[in-house]
């Protein structure tokens, strides 16, 4: 049974993607970002880094206790070495899927996320920020859509590359791109998006977290730190 420590956040939506293409079983503990839950001091055990998701293997492959893991890409991989799925063991192919979930971790990801903070929640419009996120967002969907030609998905089969990425692309008009202006991207994410687990992943939404993101002026303190009880 893996415990997963989840909202529903692109990040949290990389792992419930592996553990339904997967078939592992695993028990949901919602940890709502908008009202402090990370700052728990039980979650904080598992996540010194206050952020979802994070995981608890309690049947880890040594057989010995329990093991915990938080970093999206780091419990992708770790589940990938676990369960011997969606991460080749050729290493060639290993090295590119590395290489991939690690530009989505360094890249992608953080400049998508500052896109939708300073399009969505800065509290100024800083029309300078706008703009630069929009445009880097772009480049990296550039980088992708490139990757993508002649391939079906972004190292041969189905792998951790993908359920890294494909999450950050599904809110990709909150982030101001056309996926037209990127075809083999959006063939890609067209695809993806059909699968049968993406479907069951992205329908969890519905049961842990009905309705819009939290946007509110306190929810906003806690989610960027102001409220953070670290803080002096």
């Amino acid at each position: 049974m893996i415990d997963l420590y989840y909202w529903t956040t692109p990040n949290g939506h990389k792992i419930t993607l592996f553990l339904e293409e997967a078939g592992l079983e695993y028990s949901i503990h919602p940890i709502n970002i908008g009202k402090g839950d990370q700052f728990a001091p039980d979650f904080l055990k598992i996540s010194p880094n206050n952020r979802i998701p994070a995981i608890v293997d309690n049947n880890p492959n040594d057989h010995g206790d329990a093991i915990s893991v938080f970093e999206s890409g780091a419990i992708l991989q770790y589940l990938a070495e676990k369960t011997g799925r969606f991460l080749s063991d050729n290493l060639r192919l290993k090295t590119q899927t590395l290489e991939w979930l690690n530009w989505q971790m360094g890249g992608l990801g953080p400049m998508a996320g500052q896109n939708h903070h300073f399009g969505q929640y800065a509290p100024e419009k800083i029309e300078y920020a706008i703009k630069r996120y929009v445009k880097e967002t772009a480049r990296l969907y550039g980088v992708l859509d490139r990757r993508l030609e002649n391939r079906e998905f972004i190292v041969n089969d189905y792998s951790i590359a993908d359920m890294a990425c494909y999450p950050w692309v599904v809110p990709h008009e909150r982030q101001q791109q056309d996926l037209n202006d990127f075809p083999n991207l959006k063939r890609w994410f067209d695809t993806i998006a059909a699968r049968p687990a993406t479907e069951r992943a992205y329908a969890l939404v519905e049961q842990v977290n009905p309705g819009q993101p939290p946007n509110n002026d306190e929810a906003k303190k806690i989610l960027f730190g102001l409220d953070d009880p670290n803080d002096a």
